[in-house]
């Protein structure tokens, strides 16, 4: 279909353009709100700063699909194949993506608060400073993905791949991520106030300078993770294995460590809650032998 034919029918009203053969068309800055081009074939289209509200591209073929800032608010996208799709700066809140692929797509700054992306593949996509506020994202794929400062504050996290993926600088708080696997990920500098990691595997991950008061840890495996300099204050640490883990001048005051592991724990310049630092009195005076923190009355 050529784009002056497409344009033309939708100026007399026409709205239904599903399976059409747009394929490499030039529709930047065109206003389409309302158009249903479920299973139409965009791949390599140029839909930079198009109106695209309320639209239905429903296993559409957006492959490589230039959405740059494009308008695509409560936009309908589920089954859609958006692969290495450029959405930079892309409106797409309440927009509707399940089951979408979106495998090294290109959403930084894209605003995607209280969107739809369960069981979505993002694999490898680029999503730096994207607005996820609210956003369902259970079961999403989001393997190898940056999500350099995202803001994921509220959003369903749920079953989430979260392999390898960059989360530094990321907010996250009050996020619910217990019995995720985050192990080796980069949290540095995230903020993760009140969020729950209860059961969590978290070994070998970054949390270098990171907001965790009142974090939910209890049960979690720190094995070897890096919480140098981070903030912990109030945290629920009861049972977590914190073997090896890098601790140096983090700020544990008004935590729990209840049966926490701390053997070969790195705790130079940390702030410890006071029954902990009775107990490592009492372990260096010889009356306790064990790394595991027990209750101190």
């Amino acid at each position: 279909m050529e784009v002056s034919e497409l344009l033309n029918k939708y100026e007399k009203g026409e709205r239904d353009f599903a399976g059409a053969n747009l394929s490499g068309a030039d529709l930047s800055g065109v206003i389409l709100i309302g158009v249903n081009l479920s299973r139409a074939n965009l791949s390599g289209a140029n839909l930079s700063r198009a109106f695209l509200t309320k639209a239905t591209l429903k296993g559409a073929l957006l492959h490589r699909t230039n959405l740059s800032f494009a308008k695509m608010g409560e936009t309908k996208f589920s089954g859609a194949d958006l692969t290495k799709a450029n959405l930079t700066g892309a409106f797409l809140v309440k927009a509707k993506l399940p089951r979408a692929k979106l495998s090294g797509a290109n959403l930084a700054s894209a605003n995607l608060r209280a969107a739809v992306l369960w069981n979505a593949n993002l694999c490898s996509a680029d999503l730096q400073l994207t607005n996820f506020l609210g956003a369902n994202l259970m079961g999403a794929n989001f393997k190898w993905a940056n999500l350099y400062g995202a803001r994921l504050i509220s959003a369903k996290l749920f079953g989430a791949q979260l392999t390898g993926v960059s989360l530094r600088r990321a907010h996250l708080n009050g996020v619910n991520l217990g019995g995720a696997d985050l192990s080796g990920v980069n949290v540095s500098e995230a903020k993760l106030v009140g969020a729950n990691l209860e059961g969590s595997n978290l070994a070998g991950a970054n949390f270098s300078a990171a907001q965790l008061r009142g974090v939910k840890l209890a049960g979690a495996n720190l094995t070897g993770a890096k919480l140098r300099g981070s903030c912990l204050r109030g945290a629920n640490l009861n049972w977590a294995k914190l073997c090896q883990a890098d601790l140096i001048a983090a700020d544990l005051s008004e935590a729990t460590l209840v049966g926490a592991n701390l053997d070969r724990a790195l705790l130079a310049g940390a702030i410890l809650p006071e029954s902990t630092r009775r107990y490592f009195s009492l372990m260096a005076a010889g009356r306790v032998n064990s790394w595991e923190v027990s209750e101190i009355n």
